[in-house]
């Protein structure tokens, strides 16, 4: 019979390139997995991350082998981003891609008794074959999601293809009300002697089915009357379970958990499961945590489920990779539609070694992960033309989909398109359905732009399934303001922005898909903005799980049916002025508001309920109520509100605008703009601008006022913009930007000559 040993325990670590070791360290740090050296500075605003090649090793017992002709493989959950693995010094596997996993036959390597050397060498350096080439996020490196070892007969279900489980099962519901469970097993070295015995059980364990199949031709099919349907209230899991028989002996066992479904997409109606129409309402989601970085164990993504699920959540996107095993069956057991994804990310490399990688790593994704109901979405590719477009770009995409579509005929295939794709072009009609990243509100436009965009596509694309793949905006908890802003990094202009978005989702149930970005705050050790450096903070929930913001509240009255009530700005304590705004999410019909124990007002409303209340000097209990339930804060009236409120950035923002536009002199910014072959222009890009050092500080200062963002040479961010010409951050930007700002950028750029 299979025997999974568990590795993770007692490795020794070197954080430095020292090479191969020839026997077991003992002068090198121990670790125990699942562990990333990059947990602390890949979060720690530092600027910059250890991204290196460096060496994990163990010593293990060659597992006893009850039948001779068994074999040994060792199982890698994960390394990032590069990985060669070794056994008693001698190489037996090297794979490229750091979230999926992959194995290694090492039975002829492994002493008959003593002990044996497993040595890993992990890398997160930038290669340029592997992706994910340039992101907004860090790319952590180690052997984060653990290592086992796998004793098997000589016969038995395969582990060599793409890491896969050797068991396929596609349920298929049927109009009487059963579901035929398809079913294909993958078999190494079977022979005429062996059979395989099928089983499907019900949640309860009771067996519904079984059949037979000779070894050397496994398909097969089972029906199940009156199957359970997998829902996303009632997620009701079967258990198929595949053995390898050879007459009154078991030899090997794989199983699988699976749900019963069916699911569509309608560009007018959007998406349906079983049947009924479900418009998708969710997050993305990362697999990092404060100063653990990737290195998160079983119970941290059940905790990161548990706590999308009590949002009211129906579907998450697991942005931008492979994600944990433990996470797909966190999201089975509670009813999430997700939509998964290969780290094919924001810039193409050219080189069709690359292209390779981007198959590879989705023959992996597909292959690991077929047999997970929640899964109903592939996606090919997020924001790739921030690198710019190309015909090779176009034609990887349609191989791409087209691979999927072959491994995978059941599941719809998707893509996250960049804000600024053109609405009409080659970038369409690739795969079954799409989605866009729009940040109107934050980096450019006004939150009100989302609903006018999404209608016009709508209108000029009728036949494509349109969703929101990502949106939002940073949230810290440290900034307040009465008049809450774009760009002030406040609580309260997060929840503002998201009471937009909510509202807009809510009337457009055409929409098929929208996922908040992001659920929780993660690691981008490039970023240093809103006085948050080394994150991204557009969180509904802080990166330590800790804080739950407002804007996760007024989701909860939106997507979660348990009655509920949240006073917003608890944080907000200390408050200057006659009069103070307080709001209040709930999904109930009525609000009554308290002041010291006194009813101040009742109000009626959707989901936000505004009141304005006097503002005495001192400490006041606030009380909102909505039937029997309550919440409560204290607030303080003060003379002056804490300086801490407010972000120093916010008016040095405004008084760089300003300054910005002094330079300009007399240029007149109503002229139609002009672009000089010798000159610089607005239609360069940061790569082409940074070959002047004049260009190139113009363009910065640009992009600081627009975006709030650092870029130079270096840098996580200047990786991933340096293909975005400038004209197209004016874009992004939008009516974000002050009359005449990228005419005047222009101007100042070809005023420098080429060469």
């Amino acid at each position: 019979m299979r025997n999974v040993i568990n590795v993770n325990q007692g490795w020794m670590f070197m954080q430095k390139d020292v090479g191969l070791p020839t026997e077991m360290p003992s002068d090198w740090q121990p670790v125990d997995l699942p562990h990333t050296w990059n947990a602390i500075d890949g979060q720690d605003g530092n600027g910059s991350y250890d991204r290196g090649n460096y060496w994990y090793a163990r010593t293990f017992e060659t597992p006893k082998q009850p039948l001779a002709g068994g074999k040994v493989y060792v199982e890698v959950l994960a390394a990032a981003l590069q990985a060669s693995v070794y056994v008693n010094g001698t190489k037996v596997t090297y794979h490229e891609g750091g979230f999926s996993t992959f194995r290694a036959d090492i039975t002829e390597l492994c002493k008959l008794e003593g002990e044996n050397l497993l040595v890993i060498e992990c890398s997160n350096e930038k290669k340029d074959n592997v992706y994910p080439q340039s992101a907004d996020f860090t790319f952590y490196g180690g052997l984060y999601r653990g290592v086992n070892l796998i004793s098997v007969p000589n016969t038995h279900f395969d582990l060599d293809y793409y890491g896969g489980p050797g068991l396929q099962v596609t349920p298929k519901l049927r109009d009487c009300g059963g579901a035929l469970f398809e079913l294909q097993s993958y078999i190494t070295n079977p022979d005429e002697n062996f059979t395989v015995l099928y089983s499907v059980k019900d949640a309860e364990g009771k067996e519904v089915a079984s059949a037979v199949r000779p070894a050397d031709q496994p398909a097969g099919a089972l029906f199940v009357p009156n199957a359970h349907k997998w829902e996303i209230n009632s997620p009701y899991l079967y258990t198929v379970t595949a053995k390898l028989q050879r007459r009154n002996e078991t030899y090997d066992e794989v199983s699988a958990r699976v749900g019963v479904r069916t699911f569509s997409c309608s560009p007018s109606e959007g998406f349906f499961l079983n049947g009924k129409q479900t418009p998708l309402r969710g997050v993305s989601r990362h697999q990092d945590k404060l100063y653990k970085g990737n290195a998160l164990s079983k119970e941290d993504h059940y905790e990161d489920a548990r706590i999308i699920k009590e949002l009211g959540a129906n579907t998450i996107r697991l942005a931008h990779y492979q994600h944990s095993q433990d996470f797909y069956d966190a999201c089975d057991e509670l009813g999430f539609v997700i939509w998964a994804e290969i780290p094919f990310i924001s810039v193409m490399n050219p080189d069709p070694g690359a292209h390779q990688n981007c198959i590879s790593q989705l023959k992996e994704l597909i292959i690991q992960n077929y047999n997970h109901p929640s899964i109903c979405f592939w996606g090919i590719s997020n924001e790739i033309l921030i690198g710019g477009i190309s015909e090779q770009l176009v034609e990887n995409h349609k191989e791409l989909n087209a691979l999927a579509k072959k491994l995978d005929p059941t599941r719809l295939t998707t893509i996250a398109h960049v804000s600024m794709t053109p609405i009409e072009g080659p970038m369409h009609h690739i795969t079954d359905v799409e989605s866009y990243n729009h940040y109107f509100g934050w980096y450019g436009g006004r939150m009100e732009d989302n609903a006018p965009w999404m209608d016009n596509f709508h209108k000029v694309q009728p036949d494509i399934c349109i969703g929101i793949s990502e949106y939002g905006a940073e949230g810290i908890l440290s900034y307040h303001s009465p008049n809450p802003a774009c760009k002030d990094y406040s609580e309260a202009y997060q929840a503002l922005y998201h009471e937009c978005m909510a509202k807009l989702l809510d009337e457009r149930p055409w929409i098929w898909s929208s996922h908040v970005w992001n659920m929780f705050d993660f690691g981008c050790a490039a970023r240093d903005e809103g006085g948050v450096a080394g994150r991204n903070n557009k969180g509904l929930v802080t990166i330590d799980r800790k804080v739950k913001k407002d804007s996760y509240y007024l989701y909860k009255a939106y997507w979660n049916p348990e009655p509920m009530v949240h006073l917003c700005g608890s944080r907000y304590a200390q408050r200057a002025g006659e009069t103070t705004e307080i709001r209040v999410y709930s999904n109930q019909p009525t609000v009554a508001l308290y002041v010291d124990g006194k009813k101040v007002e009742e109000k009626s409303a959707d989901k936000v309920f505004v009141f304005t209340i006097a503002l005495e000097k001192g400490f006041h209990v606030i009380v909102a109520e909505a039937g029997d339930i309550k919440d409560s804060m204290t607030l303080e009236g003060v003379e002056k509100e804490p300086s801490i409120y407010v972000l120093p950035e916010v008016n040095e923002r405004a008084e760089g605008v300003a300054n910005w536009f002094s330079t300009v002199g007399s240029m007149d910014l109503t002229a139609p703009m002009e672009f000089p072959e010798d000159s610089y222009s607005i239609k360069d890009t940061l790569e082409e601008l940074a070959k002047s050092p004049e260009a190139l500080a113009i363009a910065a200062e640009a992009v600081k006022l627009i975006m709030n963002m650092k870029v130079e040479p270096g840098n996580g961010m200047w990786n991933m913009l340096k293909g975005m010409t400038m004209e197209s951050f004016g874009s992004m930007a939008g009516g974000m930007l002050p009359e005449g700002f990228v005419e005047s950028l222009n101007a100042k750029l070809t005023k420098i000559k080429k060469g």
